[in-house]
């Protein structure tokens, strides 16, 4: 168990690695909410999901949806480290015709399971698709990643309300709470809190983790296999812009622009 966990430790270090790279010197990228995920997403893209890069499709994975879709470059990196495509599409993200844009796009890049970044909608479409595996008898398990600030969307909170009503066990969500939104804290700007509350109250299953933990993310994935009935919310308290310490609780960076000094130092860091 330790040797797994510093080996994913050290996936979760080269995938914010390929987020600063991705971006690069001189142009905006999303690195504080991509770096901020990027153990959770390291987790289930290498220990916790069933997925076959060589078949993208299969009938039996696991589904993963990145509701706050402007993280797409962590989804994007871990990806890569997979094997969907090669890892030198990273270097044309953005760029016109590439199979990597902004915001996650099914129809461009393999393993992508829907269309997100407009918050709000991807835990409806979450919710829709364990929906469906349900009623195909099918053992897949969806897991949807939302954002702090996007539970502002009052869509959440009906996809919340259907998931519990329609007893969605099968769906696993869990909340990037890094406390920061595009323009500052979201304990001033759109205080949405209390979280464990609010999801308790809506029929959830409702769990907290240190979302830089790696064995406190698995130990959490695994409970909620555990629980039937209801559909689980793994509440993971992050920080914004982890890895990179100039990014770190920094707001500015939810979609930011790195200097060559800045990007050299988050490299160093990282590497």
């Amino acid at each position: 168990m330790t040797a797994d966990i510093e080996r994913l430790e050290k996936t979760a270090r080269r995938i914010r690695l390929m987020i600063v790279q991705m971006i690069g010197a001189g142009k905006k990228g999303h690195l504080g909410g991509s770096c901020s995920i990027a153990d959770v997403v390291t987790a289930l893209y290498f220990s916790k999901m069933r997925h076959d890069p060589r078949n993208p499709k299969w009938e039996k994975r696991d589904r993963f949806l990145l509701s706050k879709g402007h993280a797409a470059l962590a989804q994007y990196a871990a990806l890569a480290e997979c094997g969907y495509f090669p890892r030198e599409e990273l270097e044309r993200l953005k760029v016109l015709g590439s199979m990597l844009q902004g915001h996650p796009e099914m129809d461009y890049t393999p393993g992508i399971e829907a269309n997100t970044g407009s918050l709000g909608q991807g835990l409806s479409m979450a919710c829709g698709m364990a929906a469906g595996l349900k009623l195909d008898g099918s053992q897949s398990r969806v897991y949807c990643v939302v954002g702090d600030g996007e539970l502002a969307e009052g869509q959440i909170w009906e996809a919340a309300m259907a998931a519990s009503f329609y007893r969605l066990d099968n769906l696993v969500s869990i909340l990037d709470k890094n406390g920061i939104m595009a323009t500052g804290p979201i304990e001033e700007r759109y205080n949405t809190n209390p979280h464990p509350e609010k999801w308790k109250a809506s029929g959830w299953f409702v769990t907290g983790i240190d979302g830089h933990n790696m064995g406190e993310i698995l130990e959490a994935l695994d409970e909620a296999d555990r629980i039937k009935g209801r559909p689980k919310m793994i509440i993971s308290h992050t920080v914004k812009g982890k890895g990179v310490c100039f990014a770190e609780h920094n707001a500015a960076f939810h979609h930011g622009e790195m200097d060559q000094d800045q990007y050299d130092k988050a490299c160093s860091g990282l590497i």
